[in-house]
């Protein structure tokens, strides 16, 4: 696990500005913000990734370099994960996507009880191929799961990175003990989730202040 938060880096700035109520205001500065964000993971988790030696002809020669081995596919949740998916995209610029609608479903007897319901899922083949899930806020940890397991219908892939921008204790406990094979990258980890599931202090919800409310 890597947790951005714990060293001094541009993340923190950029998480602070996602945070701050005032700035908040500003739709496109947030969008930008999660994108960054994206940009700056996909920089660190590019890291970690298998690369293979190839050699570039210049108009005056021979250039050695280590390029990847193989494109990850980009999976996101949408709608509040798609600036941050964009990010990501944005640095692994050939890489194919996934895209799934998950959302929590409310009880009608009680509206703090809720399931996690998938009505969208499209991906390309992933097998043998890294995985990137994206997704602004690791609350619970439940929509992470459920979008992972479902998409093991289009293959097993050869290692698999989950990033979130702002996570919950209690989410990165469930998403390591449901899914211990993946690669956890946090930009911060904050106190607690409330009553309601929603981490706390937070910054809100992602995909209103990204696009704007809901009814």
């Amino acid at each position: 696990m890597f947790v951005f938060a714990q060293q001094p880096s541009l993340v923190n700035q950029f998480v602070a500005e996602l945070r701050d109520v005032s700035i908040q205001k500003d739709r496109l500065r947030f969008r930008r913000n999660l994108e960054r964000i994206g940009e700056l993971m996909a920089y660190e988790i590019s890291k970690t990734l298998p690369y293979h030696n190839v050699s570039i002809k210049t108009p005056l020669g021979i250039s050695e370099t280590q390029l990847l081995r193989q494109q990850p596919v980009l999976a996101t949740i949408m709608r509040a994960g798609l600036p941050f998916h964009q990010g990501l995209a944005n640095y692994f610029d050939q890489a194919e996507n996934a895209f799934a609608g998950a959302y929590r479903g409310y009880s009608a007897s009680d509206s703090d009880e809720f399931e996690i319901t998938m009505d969208y899922i499209v991906s390309p083949d992933i097998g043998g191929k890294t995985l990137i899930l994206s997704d602004p806020m690791l609350a619970t940890g439940r929509s992470l799961e459920k979008i992972y397991h479902a998409m093991l219908r289009y293959g097993i892939p050869a290692q698999t990175h989950i990033a979130a921008i702002i996570a919950s204790p209690e989410g990165v406990r469930h998403v390591q003990r449901q899914l211990p094979q993946c690669h956890l990258w946090l930009g911060a980890i904050d106190s607690h989730l409330n009553e309601h599931s929603y981490i706390v202090p937070g910054l809100g919800d992602a995909g209103d202040l990204a696009y704007g409310g809901k009814v």
